[in-house]
């Protein structure tokens, strides 16, 4: 009784989370420079959330430099010329000193055999050096402190495919604060204690994924469906590019995609737009206004047959199935996303009720609509933990089975709009608070030039139709452009040696 109210009250909430009630409180403008600002009022609260979005991410690397995107998550907040630095002159000599014994290691790593391997342990040594002394002129978590003591909460940043975002709310008596820290740290950006940070990049690498049977299967599975297209690398990077960054790569990269047309923030919260568009002339229009980065140009060719990769691993077996599909762009974005709801809606879900519920071969089992970013073409994908006693094998033919029955048989209109209206209610959830608010305005009107797309994509999932789900599903589900990956466990040593026995 409870559920089937809250069904009946969705759609009032929804008449008060209207786009028209929304263009009223929604605030957009650009600077000269191409900075674009989004403002939204809501005054129940006296706080304030900030969303920075930036468009670029991990296929942005440069060749032979992947984790660079990444990178930027971990330089976020280490502060600018006056911020984070106990002597800033001091600390520049230092840090060009690093960059300059640098490149003599380089010098001489790249003559390859020719090159001195004495005169290489003692650059090195050199190098570890004038590490030290730069990082000793490092306030540490000087900006952390800053705002947490000005009642901030929340900072954090996150790195993706497509995107890196950075994020944190205030009081909004501290306002002003956030536009000087923020707009200093793009205008006057320091990226101290880089060969530190870069280190811990590289152990993250070891733990989320060469220590992960599953985080080495979604490598696999990547750079096996991706032959050109760079989503075929996660966004941690390779090993060898991590342990080769330098900061000059990071400055290089800072200055071509972190231009002020690159970036769009939102603002949710306690907050005057007239005070905020004032605030952004004064704070933020002091970043230099630069030319368009590049964008990515390589087009994954067309995949002409299935592929299949396994990596060893005596853990859990893990099964993973995707499919080559169109990007957010694509007409059949909508489809794509209801579909998968269909298939993975928790426990009402086609795929739980079949492989977990009623076989048992599966201990979870769950598709998603689009792996692992939207802005190219990706990946519609199965991913399944078969339950104990049941094979990789088993599983793949009962999700082969489940693809073969959404092909030809319509799923009924319950399902239909039992999946619509949790769409609904998901885009009510994102939109419950400041910090929802300013990440969803931002994402939605970098990646489609307006806001409002936030509503009108529910209007595209409330016109899919049974036919519209059966034919995404014949038109992408197709063998030819599916990548299967899986774990295995390897056999075991054939040689047996018996206790006692002679050697």
């Amino acid at each position: 009784m409870r559920a089937r109210f809250l069904l009946l009250l969705i759609p009032g909430l929804l008449a008060a989370q209207s786009l028209q009630d929304f263009e009223k409180k929604v605030t957009k403008f650009t600077l000269p420079n191409g900075l674009t600002m989004l403002v939204i009022e809501r005054h129940e609260a006296p706080v304030v959330s900030f969303h920075t979005y930036v468009n670029v991410g991990s296929v942005d690397d440069p060749s032979g430099r992947t984790g660079l995107a990444h990178m930027f998550e971990h330089m976020a907040f280490k502060g600018t010329e006056s911020i984070g630095t106990k002597n800033w002159p001091e600390e520049k000599k230092a840090l060009d000193s690093v960059e300059q014994v640098y490149d003599r290691l380089e010098e001489e790593l790249n003559k390859g055999f020719r090159s001195d391997p004495k005169k290489i342990e003692a650059l090195r040594a050199d190098l570890a050096g004038a590490i030290d002394k730069a990082n000793s002129f490092v306030e540490p978590n000087e900006f952390d402190r800053i705002v947490e003591s000005n009642g901030g909460v929340g900072m954090n940043a996150s790195t993706a495919e497509d995107q890196t975002q950075f994020f944190y709310s205030f009081p909004s008596n501290r306002i002003e604060l956030w536009f000087l820290l923020e707009s200093s740290r793009f205008l006057h950006p320091v990226l101290r204690e880089f060969y530190k940070e870069r280190d811990v990049v590289r152990e993250e690498r070891r733990m989320s994924t060469e220590s992960s049977p599953l985080g080495k299967l979604v490598e696999q599975l990547l750079a096996t469906a991706f032959t050109a297209h760079p989503y075929k690398t996660s966004p941690i990077g390779w090993s060898s590019d991590i342990e080769q960054l330098r900061r000059t790569d990071a400055e290089a990269f800072y200055k071509r995609y972190y231009t002020p047309g690159n970036l769009t923030i939102a603002i949710a919260g306690d907050v005057n737009p007239a005070e905020a568009h004032r605030l952004a002339d004064k704070y933020f229009a002091r970043l230099p206004k630069g030319p368009p980065p590049p964008r990515v140009r390589t087009i994954e060719p067309p995949q002409e047959g299935q592929k299949r990769v396994a990596v060893a691993s005596a853990a859990q077996p893990f099964l993973v199935v995707g499919y080559k599909r169109p990007n957010q762009y694509s007409p059949d974005d909508a489809p794509l996303d209801v579909l998968s709801d269909i298939l993975s809606d928790g426990r009402t879900g086609i795929i739980y009720k079949d492989m977990v519920r009623d076989k048992q071969i599966a201990l979870g089992a769950e598709s998603g609509a689009n792996f692992p970013g939207g802005k190219y073409p990706s990946l519609f994908f199965f991913f399944v933990v078969p339950s104990s006693g049941h094979t990789v094998e088993e599983n793949e033919k009962a999700v082969d089975q489940i693809v073969a029955r959404i092909k030809t048989e319509k799923v009924d209109e319950a399902s239909l709009q039992r999946v619509k209206t949790k769409l609904r209610a998901a885009l009510i959830r994102k939109l419950d608070n400041n910090s929802g608010l300013a990440r969803e305005l931002a994402f939605y009107d970098a990646n489609f030039g307006d806001w409002r797309r936030i509503f009108t994509e529910l209007d595209d999932y409330n016109k899919v139709t049974a036919e519209d789900v059966m034919r995404v599903a014949k038109t992408y589900l197709v063998e030819d452009s599916r990548t299967v990956a899986y774990t295995y466990t390897p056999a075991r040593d054939a040689k047996v040696e018996t206790r006692g026995e002679a050697k």
